[in-house]
């Protein structure tokens, strides 16, 4: 076997899989302009990916004068994949199918104050509990995904969210793989939130897209043709740490003036109670609980909270429109739970900024939309993530259209 075939055929694999995964139905002649692979390629490929149960054939397309194309589908039943969002507010768990749709999903309480070991063990009776509510064969999961809030935990001394100050030297998948019984991978929440928009199908078609996260804190996550961009250490596109004040208030990072200390969810909590919009000594429940509350004051037509949120918005639109810059994105998701409950504030506001600012506009436009599943996007990429290791171990990324040319209407 020629050096390097493995892997040229891990990446073919790779290709027309999530092909197939995100059009929905697709012949082999549609495979076969849509990738760039050979006619040969496709074919003895797709014949591999259906010996293993992963695609079928679903009938043919409608004749245009010629044989009926037979249509590829992927089958969502094949393989499954837990997804895990735990933060410091609330632990969310997911269990998606091959496609990505979630076939059953759980929200519990948050981290809080316990400790590692005790969450390990909290979350191993979780996650048994919501594949038993899907379900689904515990032989067909593949493997739990883990999203944590950023940076990447690097080992003993790394620096971390202050609310996760005793997680950076806890070696939480071998942990967790260990008491579940199944492969584990952990990332970057914002970064597993990027996947997660781009696995469920959010915005078809784009090439480079970017997903500003908003949950206890801000981050990003860049996916380009189909596989998240991770740089040398998985801390990439820590957006809610560009600094926009060169002499602004130090950051628990280290740096600053980041848009996480000017503008995120703690600091508009905080102002918040400043300004006597919130119990001034209440604790609150969690950021993310406290954020919600100000958000709805602000719907429902509070002109202070609303001021907090926009001013919020302008740091966030800078930081969106710093990314999109460098990446040369076509799409930003705004996603994550607190985006969730006051997206319809920022939306606008970084629309705007893009639509203005944007250094190639003149070449092309950015959408700006809020996720469909803000609140579970983080752990729709967690289980992608998963999927994308076990099914797709991609060697590179290739582009693909949004939708085949002409695709014909399937005839069962």
């Amino acid at each position: 076997m020629p050096a390097g075939s493995v892997s040229t055929h891990a990446n073919s694999r790779s290709v027309i899989l999530d092909a197939v995964r995100a059009a929905g139905t697709i012949s082999r002649v549609e495979l076969v302009r849509g990738t760039g692979l050979t006619g040969a390629t496709v074919s003895t490929v797709v014949r591999r990916l259906i010996d293993d149960g992963l695609v079928t054939e679903v009938g043919t397309a409608e004749s245009t004068g010629g044989k009926p194309r037979t249509m590829l589908r992927l089958d969502p039943t094949a393989r499954y994949a837990v997804g895990v969002h735990l933060d410091h507010g609330s632990v969310t768990y997911v269990v998606t199918d091959l496609g990505g749709d979630i076939v059953a999903r759980t929200r519990r309480a948050g981290i809080g104050t316990a400790g590692p070991v005790e969450v390990v063990a909290r979350m191993t009776g979780e996650i048994g509990a919501v594949i038993s509510a899907a379900g689904v064969e515990r032989g067909r999961v593949v493997g739990v995904g883990v999203g944590m809030p950023g940076p990447v935990f690097q080992g003993a001394g790394a620096f971390t969210p202050p609310t996760l100050a005793d997680w950076s030297d806890f070696p939480l998948a071998q942990a967790l793989e260990r008491s579940i019984g199944l492969p584990t991978l952990m990332d970057n929440d914002a970064t597993a939130g990027a996947l997660g928009e781009h696995w469920a199908r959010a915005v078809p078609g784009s090439v480079c897209l970017a997903a500003v996260y908003m949950g206890t804190g801000i981050g990003g996550g860049v996916v380009v043709g189909g596989m998240p961009y991770r740089g040398a250490s998985g801390n990439t596109v820590e957006l809610g740490h560009i600094c926009v004040d060169l002499d602004g208030p130090e950051c628990w990072c280290g740096n600053r003036g980041c848009v996480e200390i000017l503008a995120g969810p703690a600091t508009v909590v905080a102002r918040a109670r400043e300004r006597g919009l919130l119990d001034p000594a209440g604790p609150g429940s969690s950021v993310t609980g406290d954020f919600a509350a100000v958000a709805r004051l602000a719907l429902q037509g509070d002109d202070g909270a609303l001021a907090l949120l926009e001013d919020s918005a302008r740091y966030v639109a800078v930081a969106a429109h710093t990314v999109a810059t460098i990446m040369d994105t076509d799409h930003v998701v705004l996603t994550g739970p607190s985006f969730g409950v006051a997206g319809s504030v920022y939306l606008p506001v970084v629309r705007r900024v893009l639509e203005t600012r944007y250094f190639a506009r003149g070449n092309h436009a950015v959408g700006v939309t809020i996720s469909p599943h803000a609140y579970e996007a983080a752990a729709v990429g967690a289980a992608a993530m998963v999927l994308q290791s076990e099914l797709v171990p991609r060697q590179s990324s290739v582009v693909l259209p949004a939708s085949a040319p002409e695709r014909a209407a399937v005839r069962l």
